[in-house]
């Protein structure tokens, strides 16, 4: 047959789209990522939308450029080798001086807008249940079903995105107590929503399972988790410190910083921890115990476009327009349940510690951003809640909330750090 004489079909072009080496379209994702944010630029929104649009016309619900196994297997190590560099970047933000001077706003903030916003959306979603599905609350169905997936999905509303937060308070070089307090927060938000998280799992269980309540998966788990993590990231960071002589270019300390960050990630992937935390651990230790640490996380920063590009297209590629047709109305309940919680959380914690009015009024609208640690966790969920009949439209909920604060939360972030005052004005320059 002769190459004028073949057909194309959808199925020989889909075969053929996959037979492309994976460097092609990771050459695609940084290329077509940086013009999405510089059209993003060019009309004055946060250039991550940009990248976010351009993930979404790639994916397999638009043009169909990134086919499904691509997105979810072949670039996967992106997702993780980004959330590491971002963690690690909003670890060196935490020093220790800063700490006595804002830690009180820190803590009483990250508490009470994580436990806000997980009573906030579970009780919502507990309510809502068995209105839709019309069942009583005192129906087995409500405790051996909607009350555990009400507990997990709560739990999971704690978690906040770390990595949007960060690329918007770079691109408008943020600073000053309000971005110092949420990207504490941040910080410290994830520590808490593995917590949460683990209570949620023992609770769901016991309700599923009829079971009695285990104490010890409640609190001697999340502790390990937590001891582990900081342990791996403490552990790396001296390390660091220990090398940092026998590196005297500075071409090549960016190597050293790389490479410890990706151990540090594998290492805590290897125990069932959480990358997020050890890589936070570490840039708290080079921040804290390093000789000119600014320096330092400028190395890492000249990465941070590609890096951020790469994560928030890979992520817009995620979108599936089947996900808000089947479960649309769950995951704009989720939204609210979430933004309700973050809201008055964050509003009670600033009151309680008396934090500046700058951190009452607007710091909620910045916690609001949600994707790689929620997605995570809602996979990893449906061990225990992936036999209710809810399993499918419980995921797709999820997902969609996450795809709707992907698109909204960005124009919140900007708008909160120039309302407190702290984004310059002019960056970014536009193209």
């Amino acid at each position: 047959m002769s190459l004028f004489s073949m057909t194309l079909t959808s199925d020989n072009i889909g075969g053929a789209v996959q037979q492309i080496h994976p460097l092609v379209y990771l050459g695609l994702l940084l290329l077509l990522s940086y013009l999405g944010g510089e059209v993003a630029t060019y009309c004055r929104v946060p250039r991550v939308t940009g990248y976010l649009v351009i993930g979404m016309l790639l994916s397999p619900s638009a043009l169909g450029i990134f086919h499904e196994r691509l997105i979810k297997e072949e670039l996967s190590p992106i997702t993780d080798i980004a959330l590491s560099v971002i963690a690690f970047s909003i670890g060196g933000s935490l020093e220790l001086a800063t700490l006595r001077r804002l830690g009180k706003h820190i803590m009483w903030i990250t508490l009470t807008q994580g436990v806000g916003a997980f009573l906030v959306a579970t009780a919502v979603l507990a309510l809502f249940f068995p209105i839709v599905f019309g069942e009583g609350y005192a129906s087995p169905s409500f405790w051996s079903v909607y009350a555990p997936v009400a507990v997990v999905i709560g739990a999971i509303c704690a978690a906040t995105a770390p990595a949007a937060i960060l690329a918007i308070v770079h691109e408008y070089r943020a600073k000053g107590p309000f971005t110092t307090i949420l990207l504490g927060v941040v910080a410290l938000d994830d520590a808490l929503t593995i917590v949460l998280y683990a209570f949620a799992l023992t609770v769901a269980g016991t309700l599923i399972n009829h079971e009695p309540f285990a104490w010890q998966n409640l609190l001697v788990t999340p502790s390990l988790l937590l001891l582990v993590s900081l342990a791996i990231g403490g552990g790396v960071g001296v390390g660091f410190r220990s090398l940092m002589p026998f590196v005297p270019r500075r071409e090549a300390l960016l190597g050293l910083i790389m490479g410890l960050i990706f151990l540090a990630s594998g290492l805590a992937m290897t125990l069932e921890a959480s990358p997020l935390l050890a890589n936070m651990m570490f840039g708290f230790v080079v921040a804290n115990f390093v000789g000119q640490h600014k320096d330092l996380f400028a190395i890492v920063e000249g990465l941070e476009e590609a890096i951020f590009g790469m994560f928030f297209a890979l992520a817009g590629a995620h979108f599936d327009l089947q996900v808000l047709e089947s479960a649309g109305w769950l995951a704009l309940l989720i939204s609210l349940g979430r933004f309700s919680g973050k809201m008055l959380g964050s509003h009670l914690g600033a009151r309680l510690s008396h934090a500046p009015n700058s951190v009452k009024k607007y710091l909620g609208l910045a916690l609001l951003p949600t994707a790689g640690v929620t997605v995570g966790l809602v996979f990893d969920s449906m061990d225990v809640l992936g036999h209710t009949r809810l399993a499918d439209v419980i995921l797709n909920g999820v997902l969609g909330s996450v795809i709707l604060n992907e698109l909204v939360t960005p124009f919140l972030v900007r708008f909160t750090l120039f309302r407190a005052g702290e984004a310059v004005r002019g960056y970014p320059v536009k193209g």
